[in-house]
């Protein structure tokens, strides 16, 4: 099996000493003095294309994606390792008002993913207007001191000649080290993005090893296939009531074992995940089974099971479960 992650993430707040953990617990250095490297957040409100960016700058698919707002749950550290360094990036909760206990974590998994960084890159969507979320993520970032690189997105979708008075208005707002336009999607310009953020980390030892791509294990990277694939499948009242869990992961000789349960919070919602004649799960199955395959190159065996359990997202014992902060 490809070993995807060799480091397990112990909670919402971060060290520094947290953060650079190798599996057997001490760092690396190099003898090169011009190696770079540091830990850079990513964050931003909602659907601002925060995990697209992340694969995108990694070369490959690490963070699930959807067109749903708050996809991501967790703080997941995804590692870009070149000749020049390495650098670490925390993929961030959108920031947002919560509205119940998982909202809580999240929210503070976001914020507190900024206190133990060298940068931070604010990926904003370049056709929102300026909102509260976005005063907010410009009250903690002023209050950090942090060098902050606006990432400003999705300018594939809007007209070149309004792009410029877009860049000036995000610059009278905040005082940002740099602005780079980027489409995540189409990966227009994240290689700009990418060498400008290189010149504001400090010189520094390889965390990780070279071959890691994300801090996270492969029973997290599954639960999160699975729980995209709901997102993708399901209508918008169903992604804020889902969590995934792997109860079982086996390898076999030539073939790996997953189990794992999809949880909704009412009985309603599990017949829709369902499907008719059991369809919409099956296809979920489907969809993360072949990209399961592709991702641990090896046959895959999944089998799901939706449970109910009511009111979830504000129960500590299932937030624990589920890998989220229950308190």
């Amino acid at each position: 099996m490809t070993e995807l992650s060799k480091t397990a993430s112990s909670g919402t707040e971060f060290s520094r000493t947290e953060l650079g953990k190798t599996e057997l617990g001490k760092t690396e250095s190099r003898q090169d003095q011009e190696f770079r490297s540091g830990f850079v957040a990513v964050i931003g409100r909602p659907n601002a294309g925060k995990s697209t960016l992340l694969n995108a700058l990694l070369g490959q698919k690490v963070v699930i994606m959807s067109d749903k707002p708050q996809t991501t749950r967790n703080t997941i550290r995804c590692i870009v390792t070149e000749p020049r360094g390495q650098i670490i990036f925390l993929d961030t909760p959108g920031i947002h008002k919560p509205k119940d206990r998982l909202g809580e974590w999240m929210l503070e998994a976001a914020l507190s993913a900024v206190r133990a960084v060298d940068a931070v890159v604010w990926v904003a969507d370049a056709a929102a207007e300026w909102g509260g979320g976005d005063a907010s993520i410009a009250e903690v970032l002023r209050a950090s001191g942090l060098k902050t690189l606006l990432a400003l997105n999705k300018v594939d979708l809007m007209e070149k000649s309004a792009l410029l008075p877009r860049i000036e208005a995000w610059s009278r707002r905040f005082d940002f080290a740099e602005i780079v336009p980027v489409s995540a999607l189409r990966e227009e310009n994240t290689d700009r993005l990418l060498d400008t953020l290189w010149a504001y980390l400090p010189a520094g030892p390889l965390y990780y090893p070279e071959d890691e791509v994300t801090d996270r294990p492969e029973r997290f990277i599954a639960a999160e296939i699975v729980r995209e694939k709901v997102l993708t499948l399901t209508r918008e009242e169903i992604p804020y009531a889902v969590g995934v869990a792997v109860e079982a992961m086996e390898e076999k000789t030539s073939l790996i074992k997953i189990e794992a349960s999809v949880y909704v919070e009412r009985a309603s919602q599990k017949g829709i995940v369902i499907g008719k004649d059991g369809s919409l799960i099956k296809e979920v199955g489907r969809q993360a089974r072949l990209e399961l395959e592709e991702l641990l190159n090896s046959k895959v065996l999944l089998k799901l099971w939706v449970k109910v359990r009511k009111d979830w997202r504000n129960r500590g014992d299932t937030l624990r479960e589920l890998g989220y902060e229950g308190n």
